[in-house]
């Protein structure tokens, strides 16, 4: 008896929002209590309505009530707590506006514990013991509460759907299968579920091995990044030792010539002092032997001129001629070192394009194969430009650099220009896997990629540097090397080109409301590509490159 007073209390102090005691207590006007929070922050929930209700008797009231703290509850409770009283334990715990509720609770309604397949009613751990007790009831099936048993009801018959239409696929009651569903292929929903389970199993084992087989791609992946990691950091370590090696050399050379340089200056400068001085000297001599010759001429005594004549008439051997080199000095060393860095940096600008094809062609991943679909080749797109510098100068580039016109220019000479066919190759390189569209207006057309090295008074394709599609009104070719092909497929105003430089492959394809390949070349290619663009003779064609992001 006493158990039960303490339930009672506990129960009328208690919030059946937040199923714990009541926290500043208010009582609204059908008579039940809560916490002033839980039932502001309901009411809050509800102000889209006109009125609001009571969330235990449903009571509605217009317009929402004003909420006062209800100061004797308030006291009870805090008395009670003093006395040790807490929450509602879990075997007391009341159903939530969330919760599965007991469908055999009368008044307020506890947690439901277990949902039966059979009664299709949810029932609290009081109300489910019949299911352990009664032999009948032990065999129904129980689940874990559900508020979704009525789905289980078919919604014409009002029968459990204990059947599965294998022809419409979907479940059904008994009556459905006599019914409507008459001649459709029907089996017991348990027997159906049997048959998906198995389906079931082995989709998750197919999952859990390719879980398996992904996380050991990741794992391999993951040894790639890290042996990906010590590769470059090996490569960048090794790249500046060697260059730190050809600059010691430039500096030794230039210290060798520098030395060399000043030994010759000082062996130079000494020789012509030394002969200098000599030159000093023999002027100092003359003068004086000029100035006794003087002073002789100006003697009246005959005899006395005779007698000192000849010691004075007899001149020393003069100092040899001296014959000096037009003034080059070490001009020619100058010119010697100019040579030699315009060698290094033929050889450097030659190299370097090995050099920097080998870092972009390391791909650790195997090559992916080539897109099906035109969306699948967006993802390659990229945006490219002309090079002014290459145009002819008959050409017109426009919209950005990226659409050329048969118009003449008045550009400046550039050793890039092409000068014999009107052609023009972008600004951009282009490595790895690269896809862009070309639209033309024009009798004929040559759409193409070449590497920069080609030369300028040459045509695309007319060597081994090119490739290029030639598009006509009429028909396309390809040409490579002077080796024209016959290309046959559909006739479009659009071309699409795909490189993957890596793996060696270059296609064109016809872009019209489908995608269709017109040429496909595989190769090996050695330096990097540049998009290439040319035209014919008719003023005012033209062709662009396509914006496609």
């Amino acid at each position: 008896m006493a158990q039960k007073g303490v339930q009672l209390e506990r129960e009328i102090i208690s919030c059946s929002i937040c199923l714990d005691l009541l926290k500043e207590p208010v009582t609204i006007p059908c008579g039940h209590n809560y916490c002033m929070n839980c039932i502001k922050t309901c009411w809050d929930e509800q102000d889209g309505n006109t009125v609001h209700s009571c969330p235990q008797c449903r009571q509605t009231f217009t317009p929402r009530p004003v909420l006062m703290k209800n100061i004797m509850l308030a006291v009870l409770v805090e008395e009670l707590k003093k006395t040790g009283l807490q929450a509602a334990p879990a075997d007391l715990c009341y159903a939530g506006p969330e919760d599965v509720s007991c469908d055999v609770c009368t008044g307020r309604k506890l947690k439901a514990f277990k949902s039966c397949l059979v009664c299709l009613i949810s029932f609290c751990e009081k109300h489910l013991q019949p299911h352990y007790d009664a032999a009948p009831l032990k065999k129904h099936k129980l689940v874990d509460p559900s508020k979704k048993l009525q789905e289980n009801i078919c919604s014409r018959h009002d029968e459990v759907m204990k059947m599965f239409c294998r022809t419409d696929q979907q479940c059904i009651c008994y009556l459905c299968s006599v019914d409507e569903h008459k001649g459709h292929d029907t089996v017991s929903a348990a027997a159906e579920r049997s048959e998906r389970q198995r389906e079931l199993e082995v989709s998750r084992q197919n999952i859990q091995q390719r879980i398996q087989d992904r996380e050991k791609d990741v794992k391999e992946l993951q040894q790639e990044v890290e042996a990906i990691n010590r590769s470059a950091d090996k490569a960048v370590e090794d790249s500046e030792k060697i260059f730190t090696q050809l600059i010691s050399l430039i500096q030794k050379r230039s210290s060798d010539v520098k030395q060399q340089v000043r030994s010759q200056q000082e062996t130079e400068v000494s020789r012509v002092k030394e002969l200098q001085e000599k030159l000093e000297q023999e002027i100092t001599e003359l003068k004086r032997k000029d100035a006794e010759m003087k002073k002789l001429s100006h003697t009246e005594d005959h005899t006395q001129f005779l007698h000192n004549y000849p010691s004075l008439s007899a001149l020393s051997e003069s100092t040899s001629s001296i014959n000096i080199r037009p003034l080059r000095y070490f001009e020619d060393v100058t010119a010697a070192v100019s040579e030699l860095r315009d060698k290094l940096q033929d050889v450097l600008r030659e190299k370097w394009t090995n050099v920097s094809l080998t870092v972009t062609e390391v791909d650790v991943l195997l090559p992916q194969p080539e897109p099906k679909t035109r969306a699948g080749f967006l993802q390659y797109s990229l945006e490219i430009t002309l090079d002014p510098n290459t145009a002819h100068t008959k050409l017109l580039l426009s919209e950005g650099n990226r659409k050329i016109t048969n118009e003449p220019q008045s550009y400046c000479n550039h050793p890039d220009r092409f000068t014999s066919s009107r052609q023009v190759l972008s600004r951009e390189s282009l490595t790895g896997r690269c896809y862009w569209e070309v639209e033309w207006r024009a009798e004929e057309i040559n759409i193409a990629v070449a590497y920069k090295n080609i030369r300028r008074d040459q045509s695309f394709g007319h060597n081994l540097e090119s490739w290029t599609l030639h598009c006509y009104k009429q028909s396309y070719t390809f040409e490579h090397n002077f080796v024209q092909t016959p290309v046959s497929g559909p006739l479009s105003s659009r071309v699409g080109v795909y490189l993957d430089h890596s793996a060696g492959i270059l296609s064109f394809y016809s872009i019209s409301e489908t995608m269709t390949l017109l040429h496909k070349v595989q190769t090996t290619f050695t330096q990097p590509l540049y998009a290439g663009l040319g035209l014919c003779y008719w003023y005012g064609e033209t062709a662009e490159l396509i914006k496609l992001k």
